[in-house]
């Protein structure tokens, strides 16, 4: 097997930019006309590594770095949730002075880090659903260009992940809790920067993608590439 020099590196990012945006999504952002979670401030990076995994290193390195993603924030999800079950220390309180109690130092925990299973499950849904979408619709697109019109290709890509991504995501975490106003309008705020991110960084991606070409000695074309999702070797 071809040995990278930067596979890992972009592996390595792409988990990190996953992990972090998630754990940003618990606070809720208003600027101008948009609402939305945190982690939507650097959660389309990671469509932009999807892209650039998939552009340079073909949909099956991409799909095992999409399985790597999704266990890790697997791993993520549980430990928190272990944490926030096991009994706090009699002595933990923030900050040193003392003037939050043990209890109330476990209810900022709660509200900040605590993991509700179906906020989990809807990341996790979403997660894998958009970012398949995005790196197959890559990878097919790439093939029916001749590997031409690469900003063409990165941001059709993105406007079905990311479409994915949101829908699942909202739906599954806030139908019945949110009203459908409020539902209707961060839907709509998310996929909307999701996508000015992903336009806004294309000539980034252009530098990126055309680099490691280079330096890789790689520009791979899904000819003969099985595309099931659930296959990870």
């Amino acid at each position: 097997m071809k040995n990278y020099r930067y596979l890992d590196l972009i592996t390595a990012l792409f988990v990190t930019v996953l992990l972090v945006s998630n754990i940003a999504a618990v606070k809720l952002l208003h600027l101008g006309p948009f609402s939305f979670d945190g982690g939507t401030i650097l959660f389309p990076l990671s469509y932009i590594f999807g892209d650039v995994l998939t552009e340079v290193y073909g949909y099956q390195r991409s799909r095992r770095v999409i399985w790597i993603g999704f266990a890790c924030l697997a791993l993520m999800a549980i430990t928190l949730a272990v944490v926030q079950a096991l009994p706090a220390d009699s002595f933990w309180s923030y900050p040193d002075n003392g003037l939050l109690t043990p209890e109330a130092t476990q209810s900022a925990f709660n509200a900040l880090l605590g993991q509700a299973p179906r906020i989990v499950l809807a990341s996790l849904i979403a997660y894998w659903a958009g970012e398949f979408s995005n790196s197959y619709l890559l990878a097919k697109l790439k093939l029916r260009t001749q590997g031409r019109f690469l900003w063409l290709r990165t941001i059709s890509s993105t406007l079905l992940g990311q479409g994915v991504d949101t829908i699942f995501f909202v739906f599954i975490a806030f139908w019945g809790v949110l009203p459908n106003e409020v539902l209707t309008v961060m839907l709509v705020s998310n996929y909307v920067f999701k996508v000015l991110v992903e336009i806004a960084f294309t000539p980034l991606t252009y530098t990126v993608v055309n680099a490691l070409k280079r330096v890789e000695m790689e520009d791979y074309f899904d000819r003969n590439t099985d595309f099931n999702p659930l296959k990870v070797g």
